[in-house]
């Protein structure tokens, strides 16, 4: 009876430091039990005392005596464990036992211990991650700033340089007015001093009382005719017109600007190009009436409907298909060729969009996306759509989320230029690209669309 019971408790008989059978057993005040070297070597060892096993923590280190009762039950068990040796050689049933017990728990903490080691490493892997995105976010920073500092500094220049070019041309037309006006009133004078001091002459010779000498003076003055002057009647000074020379000076302005941005978007492109993807298309998400490549890179409607399961993901009606991988962190980027074509519709969708029936584009259905429509007439498909104005149609648009920013932007590739961003989405499930030829319009829009190679310049 005994010996039965000594099996069914005999793992209460092991120290879990050791593993081994206990030697001069000592209790905690929380009740568990240890040998006694075990948990004093454990303690000095440890930066505070706490129970190795419930992890209660101790403000003094506990007075450890040994256990005379759970002495006397291990003093039992080994004692019961030798008798039962009924040959030479031969190990006890209750000993094999608790051999085994002893295995079965060292592996167990060997398992455990090594799961713990490996979560202490991805955890390690994952700080190191963190650091790292930090580093090159800050990075990133400086290299914006210092791109931001550049370009702000040479706008300033140059509107310096305008604002300074517009005064010099102001001031130099006044000067010119001036100086025309100044060579007017200086002839005038000449003309004025001249009749002036005809006019004394003839003040003069008015009061002499010899009528011969009067006479004589008339005739070689030729009193009767004026002085030679400039007819004035059409003479006049018309004030300079500086209304055109601001207007001139901020043309210029905006077409440094339009260079300065011009070089801002080539370089954006290329920094968003860094984030591409490798995207192919769904077929299991295809309407029936589309074609795909075998790659699974080009897009066109057919002219047949083919028999296909009408599963959960296709879509029914709407000519649209989904890249195959989805994306719920992080950046993307990816390029679709439109040349040749009259109507398409082209962006991101959450994968919890309706797809059955005729579908809605809008964010609040869950779509990020532009189109086009009459070959020249370009919308980005809002809450309330916006009419884009575009210098050139594109023949490649490109695509870049970043899902955490909550951004979605459209680039013609090409021109290098911004098409139009939706800004402040919030992203909760996963996002597909999005596709759709739209129909043939008796071929003139038969061309696909198709997924491009990205290639950074």
């Amino acid at each position: 009876m005994a010996a039965a019971n000594y099996l069914i408790s005999e793992d209460q008989f092991l120290c879990s430091i050791c593993l081994d059978v206990f030697t001069d057993p000592v209790s905690t005040p929380c009740g568990h039990n240890f040998c006694k070297n075990c948990i004093t070597e454990h303690w000095n060892t440890s930066n505070r005392c706490f129970c190795p096993i419930c992890k209660e923590g101790f403000t003094t280190r506990p007075d450890l005596r040994v256990n005379t009762f759970i002495s006397e039950m291990v003093a039992q068990f080994r004692q019961s464990a030798q008798q039962k040796v009924s040959k030479p050689g031969e190990v006890p049933s209750d000993v094999c036992t608790g051999t085994k017990l002893k295995r079965e728990y060292e592996g167990k903490k060997g398992k455990t211990k090594a799961e713990i080691h490996q979560m202490i490493h991805k955890r390690r892997l994952k700080i190191q991650e963190i650091k790292h995105s930090v580093d090159l976010s800050e990075e990133d920073a400086d290299r914006q700033i210092a791109e931001g500092v550049q370009v702000f500094n040479s706008l300033k220049e140059s509107v310096e340089r305008g604002l300074n070019e517009l005064i010099s041309t102001i001031k130099e037309k006044q000067k010119t007015t001036e100086k025309q006006a100044e060579a007017f009133i200086k002839e005038l004078e000449q003309e004025i001093s001249e009749l002036m001091k005809r006019s004394t002459e003839v003040e003069q010779l008015s009061r002499s009382e010899d009528h011969l000498h009067l006479l004589q003076s008339v005739q070689s003055l030729n009193i009767q005719q004026p002085p030679p002057t400039k007819d004035w009647t059409e003479v006049s000074v018309c004030p300079s017109l500086y209304e055109g020379t601001v207007v001139k000076a901020v043309v210029q302005l905006q077409e440094t600007l339009s260079k300065e941005m011009k070089k801002l978007l080539e370089s954006e492109l290329k920094r968003v190009q860094q984030y591409a993807v490798d995207v192919t298309l769904d077929p299991d998400t295809a309407q029936s009436f589309l074609i795909l490549s075998d790659d699974g890179k080009q897009v066109n409607l057919g002219d047949v409907r083919k028999n296909l399961p009408d599963n959960p993901e296709r879509f029914s009606k709407s000519a649209s298909v989904l890249g195959k991988h989805s994306f719920s962190s992080g950046r993307f980027y990816f390029e679709v060729q439109v040349k040749g074509k009259t109507k398409w519709d082209l962006g991101v969708a959450r994968e919890s969009i309706n797809r059955k029936g005729i579908i809605n584009l809008s964010p609040q259905y869950g779509y990020w996306t532009i189109w086009l429509r009459n070959r020249n007439e370009y919308k980005a498909l809002a809450v309330h759509p916006v009419l884009l104005s575009l210098k050139s149609p594109p023949q490649k648009v490109g695509v870049f989320v970043d899902y955490e920013e909550g951004l979605v932007s459209f680039y013609d590739v090409d021109a290098a230029a911004l098409i139009y961003s939706f800004t402040g989405c919030s992203f909760t499930e996963k996002l597909f690209p999005f596709f759709s030829p739209c129909n043939n319009n008796d071929g003139k829009n038969s061309a696909p669309l198709i997924i491009s190679p990205v290639r950074v310049n």
